[in-house]
């Protein structure tokens, strides 16, 4: 039989896709199944970007510029620049969502056996934008007890070799919901400057930032143009996650030339929803207001319902719309799909994505979940009843 290869052998499994397939079966036995796994968001996507694919007069749908529409890029970079984040259309390249942007960025500076430093938990699949590439994940542990803060500089420092390429992070973080202050990126601009390697930074959830918290954009660290690369994407900030349009931004004028053979390879990112999402740009401010005020709530409905649930450890998150719980079980993996093979509660469970997959460090997250609040006020409200229940019968089987 022929061999696959040990690159897809070591591709890692989505932890917040791989208990689909039960999910499945217990909707098929009747049961409602809650969905605080995945970062789907209900709210709308904006009217105008909808209206736009609607009235598309198109006679045909050709390939756009490998680097995306001009007058799309024109239009980022306006909107980036109204966010005090001041880019050229030039410096960015539009991709099949934030995930290709990752994929253009990891090519372009990684070769077989490099590494790339990842404080953990981080979203998973950057170990598969890194097997990929060729190239491993040097995890640096944060922790639940500080709320997943920035590690010490000299836990960064200690993992540093000649085969470190890069530190990526996730600004705000999933799936902790954190929010690097100023301060931390500044520590990690200092790094990044001493080792001249790049700091990359994926900040598709900048939006969505709580409790008058401020955003500080890698793109706004003076004297770090050459080493920094910025990933966002459209999916969240105006719920399109089918859309599947992001961009990578860098000054660095070799990084964006070499990402851009990459993007010459796959031809040119989807014509029709570069069309949407131009016209999204045009969102009026009142959505976010709107969208950030009833995430707020879900949070806040989110915590204080898990709080109430003895031994659950979890800290309320500044941003983006995910928490790391952990929940006094065992083995997170074996729980959440014993929540969809085996229990309900009046015809319901709960689906939740176990934080394991989340780390790369054997061993750790093993008893914790990530949980996304992307359900309404009274679906959270049931959901984390039904889990509550769940963990009782769970622990006397």
């Amino acid at each position: 039989m022929p061999k696959i290869s040990n690159k897809g052998k070591q591709m890692p499994e989505s932890p917040i896709r791989k208990l689909a397939p039960f999910a499945e079966i217990a909707k098929k036995k009747g049961h409602k199944v809650y969905h605080l796994n995945i970062g789907q968001p209900d709210i709308k996507t904006p009217e105008i970007a909808i209206n736009a694919i609607k009235n598309i007069n198109l006679s045909i749908l050709e390939y756009s510029h490998s680097a995306g529409n001009e007058s799309y890029r024109r239009k980022l970079s306006e909107f980036y620049k109204k966010q005090h984040v001041a880019v050229d259309f030039e410096d960015m390249i539009i991709t099949t969502g934030g995930s290709e942007a990752l994929l253009f960025a990891l090519g372009t500076i990684m070769d077989q056996g490099d590494e790339i430093i990842i404080p953990e938990p981080f979203y998973a699949n950057y170990s598969a934008f890194s097997t990929a590439s060729g190239g491993s994940v040097i995890p640096v542990i944060s922790t639940i007890e500080t709320g997943f803060a920035l590690p010490a500089i000299s836990e960064f420092e200690k993992l540093i070799t000649p085969k470190t390429k890069a530190i990526l992070i996730c600004n705000p973080g999933n799936p902790t919901g954190y929010l690097y202050s100023k301060d931390e990126m500044m520590q990690l601009a200092a790094l990044v400057k001493k080792y001249d390697i790049f700091l990359i930074a994926d900040e598709v959830y900048r939006e969505f930032i709580y409790d008058g918290d401020t955003h500080y954009s890698v793109m706004n660290i003076p004297g770090l143009e050459e080493h920094v690369i910025m990933v966002d994407s459209v999916s969240k900030r105006y719920s399109m996650c089918g859309a599947r349009i992001g961009c990578l931004v860098s000054k660095n004028k070799e990084v964006m030339a070499t990402a851009m053979k990459f993007a010459q390879a796959r031809l040119s990112p989807p014509t029709v929803e570069q069309i949407a999402c131009e016209a999204a740009i045009d969102t009026p401010d009142s959505y976010f207001e709107e969208v950030i005020s009833e995430y707020k709530g879900r949070r806040d409905t989110l915590i204080a319902e898990l709080n109430k649930i003895e031994g659950v450890i979890v800290i309320k998150p500044k941003a983006a719309f995910y928490c790391i719980a952990q929940l006094p079980v065992d083995n997170t993996d074996k729980f959440a799909q014993w929540l969809l093979e085996s229990y309900d509660f009046n015809g319901e469970t709960v689906m939740v994505a176990p934080a394991a997959g989340f780390y790369s460090t054997p061993g750790m997250g093993l008893n914790q979940v990530r949980i996304a609040y992307v359900l309404n006020k009274e679906d959270l409200i049931r959901s984390v009843q039904i889990l509550k229940e769940a963990i009782k019968v769970y622990n006397s089987i």
